[in-house]
């Protein structure tokens, strides 16, 4: 009996794990925050691979600045940091700056 009971709650739990995954896999296609805290601590620049700015609209209120680490984690950004504002700016500089250039 006992050996069944474990079975039972083993298998409770692998399939809780797998609707999890699916939950945050879904969750890149929903419309609401990504971002559940910020971090507002400097990162130095080499250590950011790229950076995602979205704006605020009805699936979220809030601007979020998502930089993926050069090891590959994902980091929400404090947008209010300066050093976080001035990597916006070069962004968003170097975006126009690329429309404006021509093909």
């Amino acid at each position: 009996m006992h050996g069944k009971l474990v079975a039972v709650l083993a298998l409770l739990l692998v399939s809780a794990a797998l609707s999890q995954g699916r939950a945050l896999a879904r969750m890149g296609t929903e419309l609401r925050c990504q971002c559940i805290a910020t971090h507002s601590r400097f990162i130095p620049p080499k250590s950011i691979q790229d950076v995602k700015l979205t704006q605020s609209g009805p699936h979220c209120k809030n601007v979020e600045v998502i930089a993926t680490l050069k090891d590959g984690r994902e980091v929400c950004l404090e947008p209010t940091a300066p050093w976080v504002q001035l990597i916006v700016k070069a962004i968003l500089a170097k975006a126009q700056f690329n429309s404006d250039s021509p093909l």
